[in-house]
């Protein structure tokens, strides 16, 4: 998880990510994302619907092992982070991750 959570921080820092489960999910549906990560307590229907949109798109999606909160704190972010989408990794090697993780 340690590895998870230092590629998430550097994604954010250096890259283009999207935060929220309505703009994920947006972007979901329109395949202009490369990956998408959700909290271990994101609401069950926005989940259903992440993983359905990625599963049409070919999206890799990875489930993260902690809370929304726990997620938003690695972002470092004030606020809750349920879902978000990374549009570009920057200098972070989160997608070699989520092939790791066979999502």
């Amino acid at each position: 998880m340690a590895d998870l959570n230092n590629a998430l921080a550097i994604a954010v820092k250096t890259g283009k990510v999207l935060f929220g489960a309505n703009s994920t999910l947006k972007i979901a549906m329109t395949g202009k994302v490369r990956l998408i990560v959700a909290a271990s307590n994101c609401p069950e229907e926005i989940r259903e619907n992440l993983e359905y949109y990625c599963k049409l798109s070919k999206i890799p999606i990875i489930f993260y092992p902690g809370t929304s909160l726990e997620l938003g704190r690695v972002c470092d972010k004030p606020f809750f982070v349920s879902a978000l989408a990374i549009r570009d990794p920057g200098n972070s090697n989160i997608l070699e991750i989520a092939v790791e993780k066979n999502v």
